[in-house]
């Protein structure tokens, strides 16, 4: 059996390293999967691990039902072990430096057309809740933001004045993004009503009927429930309506890196696909935008 102790003193660097409290959950998972794995195979040195062993260790995933985009998380927590094995000189190579996981489409998630969203954001129910709820959906889907980022909000965040807020996204990055007309007049209402249920010394935006900070599932029920209200077919989740949000956005504009920005993505790769734009369309802008790629005008021949 191997020795756990290298990695749990890795995890817990994880922590000193800043890393998120979700981040680390996973690579422990990822890190337990793979130690009873390596006891099913009778694998008890950590100098006999090799790339083949890793690769085979992947094979065996993958046949079991892990998607490509898990069993890449699960590779960079063992790359990533190993490298912190390796400074400390306990190994003398990283075998899982040249796995790759093989690949997998990326499902897209469903979004909400124009119409739905209408239908959703309309609502007569004037109840505190409502009102709350209402400004909560708006907000979500006026910004694009993540479950994380909309249940993390402080009223300290807001700036009406501007029409912007200040999220906190993922690897604690600060973005700044615009708050749209309709979600600004909704966080208003709600924020005259908010005093019914919230704690006097609470921070939070959105808040329970106990008045607390509105926890991740109760947002996600929130949503779920107006969804059947509504009579829209699709399980409404957060993450649809910032899908709603960026297609929308992206619809209307064309404009892939201002919705990158607002969304918070690193890398605009991830905003093509998440916004599902195909390659004619990139390739259309590409070519109507890029100097050197622009067709050559009659004056530009002569």
């Amino acid at each position: 059996m191997l020795d756990h102790q290298h990695a749990v003193a890795f995890l817990d660097s994880l922590a000193d390293r800043r890393y998120s409290a979700l981040t680390i959950k996973h690579y422990r998972r990822d890190l337990d999967l793979f130690l009873a794995d390596c006891q099913q195979q009778g694998i008890d040195d950590w100098h006999h691990l090799d790339e083949y062993q890793i690769r085979s260790f992947i094979a065996r995933q993958h046949h079991a039902g892990l998607g490509g985009r898990t069993l890449q998380r699960l590779l960079s927590a063992l790359r990533s072990l190993f490298n912190y094995m390796l400074d400390r000189h306990l190994i003398k190579s990283n075998p899982a430096a040249d796995v790759k996981a093989p690949k997998s489409g990326r499902r897209l998630p469903s979004l909400l057309d124009v119409d739905q969203i209408q239908q959703l954001l309309t609502a007569k129910d004037t109840g505190v809740l409502a009102v709350r709820d209402r400004a909560l959906m708006e907000l979500i889907y006026s910004s694009g933001l993540r479950l994380a980022e909309v249940a993390g909000l402080n009223i300290i965040d807001i700036e009406m004045a501007d029409r912007t807020l200040r999220v906190k996204g993922k690897g604690n990055k600060t973005r700044v993004v615009p708050v749209g007309r309709m979600a600004l007049k909704a966080i208003k209402l709600w924020l005259n009503r908010r005093s019914e249920i919230a704690d006097a010394d609470e921070t939070a935006i959105f808040v329970s009927r106990r008045g607390q900070r509105l926890s991740h599932r109760s947002i996600q029920a929130r949503l779920s429930e107006w969804a059947q209200r509504k009579e829209i077919p699709n399980h409404l989740h957060p993450h649809m309506l910032r899908h709603s949000f960026a297609s929308h956005m992206l619809e209307s504009s064309g404009d892939l890196r201002a919705v990158q920005e607002m969304l918070g993505h690193a890398d605009i790769a991830t905003t093509q696909i998440y916004t599902h734009v195909d390659f004619q369309h990139l390739a259309s802008v590409y070519d109507k935008a890029h100097p050197r790629a622009r067709r050559r005008s009659k004056t530009d021949k002569a």
